[in-house]
C-alpha cells in the first residue's frame, strides 16, 4: 500500500534566500533596458520595474541586518547603482534618491524613527529626497498643537505620485532648515505633471509637488535644523548620482558594439579607435568610483570630511566629462541611423545628457581648486 504524502502545511518552509545585491542588480539589468521604451513618455513612470527592485531586495539592501537589510555600502553600493543605471537611469534617478533618503534616515533618526521607517521600507514604500525649490519654496509654520504646517512647493520631485515617503526641507521661522519625511500616501501634495517636460529622463516622474495646507507632526521630522547641510554627507553624496551616470555611459559603450556588430563595421580602423577611447573613458569612470568609495568609508572625522567633499566634487566633475566625452564618440560611430527610434541610444542620448545637467557644476570643481589651494600637503598624499 503506497504511502500518503505529507501535507504541504506540514514541512517546514525554506527561507527564501536572495542574491547578494550586486548580482541582484546585475541580473535585472537586460529586463530593466528592454522595458525601458514603455515608460519613456511625458508623465511615465517606470512602476513595474520598482516592483522588480523590491522583489530582489533592493529597496531595503541599505538597512543594517538588524532592520531587515544587509548593509550595502560604500563599493559594493555604487556598483549597485551603476548597474541600475545601466538598465535604465530613470530608474537609476529615482532608485538612487530611494537610497539616499534611507540613509539620511540610518544617520539622523532616532532609534524609534529608524524601527518605524525601515518597516515601511519593508512593506514597499518608496522613499525619495525632494530639496529643489523655486521662490515658492517649503516653509514649516508652528501650529498651537505642535504640528508643523506645510507651505510652499519643490521643484524636480522625482518619483512624484508614486513616492510615498518623501524626505522634505523646509524653512523654519528663524531661518533654519528642518527635515521631515511626510506620508504622501496619507497627505498627497498637489502635483503639477506639466513643470516636467523634459528632454531626457522622462519616467522620472519630476513634477512640481505643493505642501501647501499638509502638516507634520513632530514624530515626521529627522534630526536637528540644518542637519541635512552637514558635511560629508550632503556634497559627498554626489558619488551616488555619478555612479548612475557611470552606468549610462556603460550602456551607451554597450549599444555602440551592438549597432556596429549589427551592420558589420567592427573592422574599420576608425571604429576601433573610437571604441578604444570608450572603453578607456568607462573604465577610469570605474577606478574613479573605486576610489571614491574608499573616501566615503573613512572614519567621520572634521578633518577628513573637507577632503571627502572635495574628492567627491572631483569624481562628479570627471564622470561628467567623461559621459560628455561617450555621447559624441557614439553618435559619430552609429550616425544617424544609429539615432533614430527605436534604436536604444534615441534615448539613451537624451536621458544621459538630460541627467547631466545637476546643479551648480562649475561650483563643485571651485571647490576641488579651493581646497587644493588651502592645503600644503605634497599632492600625492592630498588626497590620502
Amino acid at each position: 500500500m503506497s504511502v500518503p504524502p505529507t501535507p504541504t502545511a506540514e514541512l517546514p518552509l525554506a527561507p527564501v534566500v536572495l542574491p547578494a545585491p550586486e548580482t541582484a542588480a546585475a541580473q535585472l539589468v537586460p529586463r530593466l533596458f528592454a522595458h525601458a521604451p514603455f515608460s519613456d513618455f511625458d508623465g511615465g513612470f517606470p512602476v513595474e520595474e520598482f516592483t522588480w527592485l523590491r522583489d530582489a531586495g533592493l529597496l531595503t539592501a541599505v538597512l543594517p541586518p538588524a532592520l531587515g537589510g544587509v548593509g550595502l555600502a560604500d563599493e559594493a553600493l555604487l556598483r549597485v547603482l551603476c548597474h541600475i543605471g545601466r538598465g535604465n537611469l530613470a530608474v537609476g534617478r529615482v532608485f538612487e534618491g530611494h537610497v539616499n533618503a534611507l540613509q539620511l534616515m540610518l544617520r539622523f533618526g532616532k532609534p524609534e524613527q529608524q524601527a518605524h521607517w525601515a518597516a515601511e521600507a519593508r512593506e514597499g514604500h518608496l522613499f525619495g529626497v525632494w530639496n529643489t525649490e523655486a521662490a515658492d519654496g517649503v516653509q514649516l509654520l508652528p501650529q498651537p498643537d505642535d504640528q508643523l504646517a506645510l507651505h510652499g512647493a519643490k521643484t524636480f520631485a522625482s518619483g512624484a505620485g508614486h513616492v510615498t515617503r518623501p524626505l522634505l526641507t523646509g524653512r523654519l521661522p528663524d531661518g533654519g532648515w528642518q527635515m521631515l519625511i511626510l506620508e504622501a500616501d496619507v497627505q498627497p501634495p498637489a502635483l503639477d505633471s506639466s513643470f516636467w517636460q523634459p528632454l531626457g529622463m522622462r519616467a522620472s516622474a519630476s513634477f512640481r509637488a505643493d505642501f501647501t495646507g499638509l502638516t507634520v507632526t513632530p514624530a515626521q521630522l529627522l534630526g536637528p535644523p540644518n542637519d541635512y547641510y552637514r558635511h560629508p554627507w550632503f556634497s559627498g553624496g554626489a558619488i551616488r548620482f555619478a555612479a548612475v551616470q557611470l552606468g549610462g555611459a556603460e550602456s551607451v559603450l554597450d549599444e555602440t558594439r551592438r549597432f556596429l556588430r549589427q551592420l558589420g563595421r567592427t573592422d574599420d580602423p576608425y571604429q576601433r579607435q573610437r571604441l578604444g577611447e570608450m572603453a578607456t573613458l568607462v573604465e577610469s569612470g570605474r577606478q574613479w568610483l573605486r576610489a571614491a568609495a574608499e573616501h566615503a568609508a573613512r572614519p567621520e572625522a572634521t578633518e577628513q570630511a573637507e577632503a571627502t567633499v572635495a574628492y567627491a566634487n572631483m569624481v562628479r566633475t570627471a564622470i561628467e566629462e567623461i559621459c560628455l566625452r561617450v555621447l559624441p564618440l557614439a553618435e559619430r560611430c552609429v550616425g544617424a541611423r544609429g539615432l533614430l527610434r527605436p534604436e536604444p541610444l534615441e534615448r539613451l542620448h537624451r536621458d544621459l545628457t538630460h541627467y547631466l545637467r545637476q546643479p551648480a557644476p562649475d561650483a563643485a570643481l571651485a571647490d576641488v581648486g579651493r581646497f587644493a589651494l588651502s592645503s600644503d600637503t605634497p599632492t600625492y598624499q592630498l588626497w590620502k
